[in-house]
């Protein structure tokens, strides 16, 4: 038996069943007749020593072709990628030591067959009119597209409120960086807030791609609402080192559970600030995040500042010429980070007093 499925993986097996696809076509042709059918996809050795009787065909894939073949008794082999029919009426013989919790016969044979020989198998049931897919030893029953469009719509909108929720606390934290005022605490709840819409992408991003054509429109709202979190993290991320002077990674958040995602002092010590740091620990920014909002100023420009600097305290104490001391910085771009840093500082007095 090969290794578990990865996500990628399942979600490539996935797409060629979405609405809109010929192999989806053949199988909702299935359906609709209340007929039922066995599919494998992938015609390899594994699959050939499982195989007995059955008649080769090997023609192109046609929906209906698939429809008339499966009121045939036996399984349908396809080649992996679904172009062409190649064997019909085949008597599947897994071994039965393979561990499966099926109780239907068409099913108990999916999964095994596809736990033997590493392949998708797809399993059309008459009975229950439904479709699942088999890989490997996970079993994904598809959901109806109007269950799948509601879920993804009810995602989108929550992704909508979860990005709102983000840039108030990036607003809050840039008026704490002016004012020397961060906590670990900050930190890590803008961290917590940029894992919870990485999930929610993820998860609208597996209900895109089972809707097929029907989640152009979900998709699209999805790619809006995640635009610039990841450019944020990468800021956060590089603004805050953890006293071990290992760079942090948002990425590591991604182990904990739904339920250790809400223990601050948990994140806190994922992302690097553990033994003796609490959570109202003072931390002092680098600066990054807040020399990107001045335009005109290339990141490159702002890495030399902050390790001339050091930190956004200093470069606000800067004079023009402590900044024509950096390499490459001229009179008029030290005339610009200034006038820019001025009017961030600006900007965050004037959200504190409102």
């Amino acid at each position: 038996m090969e290794s578990p499925v990865d996500t990628e993986t399942l979600h490539r097996h996935l797409a060629m069943l979405a609405p809109g696809t010929a192999l989806r076509d053949g199988i909702d042709r299935i359906l609709s007749g209340r007929t039922g059918a066995l599919i494998v996809l992938g015609n390899t050795r594994q699959v050939e020593q499982v195989s007995t009787g059955g008649f080769q065909i090997d023609v192109p894939f046609v929906p209906t072709k698939l429809r008339e073949l499966a009121k045939m008794d036996g399984a349908i082999v396809l080649s992996g990628d679904a172009e062409r029919i190649i064997t019909a009426g085949v008597h599947l013989m897994p071994d039965a030591g393979f561990p499966t919790e099926e109780t239907g016969t068409r099913h108990r044979t999916a999964d095994r067959v596809s736990q033997q020989t590493g392949k998708p198998v797809i399993s059309v049931s008459a009975a229950l009119s439904t479709i699942t897919l088999f890989l490997r030893g996970t079993r994904r029953v598809l959901e109806r597209s109007e269950v799948l469009l509601g879920r993804a719509n009810l995602a989108v909108q929550t992704m909508e409120r979860y990005r709102t929720r983000l840039f108030e606390q990036t607003d809050r934290l840039s008026g704490l960086e002016i004012r020397d005022q961060v906590t670990v605490k900050d930190v890590v709840g803008l961290a917590q807030r940029l894992e919870m819409i990485r999930r929610l992408d993820a998860e609208t991003i597996g209900y895109v791609i089972e809707l097929g054509t029907l989640g152009r429109l979900p998709d699209l709202q999805r790619q809006e609402l995640s635009a610039g979190t990841t450019e944020i993290g990468q800021l956060l991320v590089m603004d805050y080192p953890p006293p071990g002077g290992e760079s942090p990674s948002l990425e590591s958040l991604a182990t904990l559970t739904d339920a250790e995602l809400l223990e601050p002092q948990l994140i806190a010590r994922t992302l690097g600030f553990g033994g003796n740091e609490h959570l109202d620990a003072k931390l002092r920014t680098k600066g990054h995040r807040q020399l990107a909002q001045i335009t005109r100023l290339p990141a490159a420009y702002s890495t030399r500042l902050i390790d001339h600097f050091g930190d956004l305290q200093h470069l606000f104490a800067a004079s023009i010429t402590d900044l024509l001391q950096v390499e490459g910085i001229g009179e008029n771009r030290a005339n610009l980070i200034r006038d820019g840093l001025a009017r961030i500082a600006e900007a965050s007095y004037s959200d504190a007093a409102d």
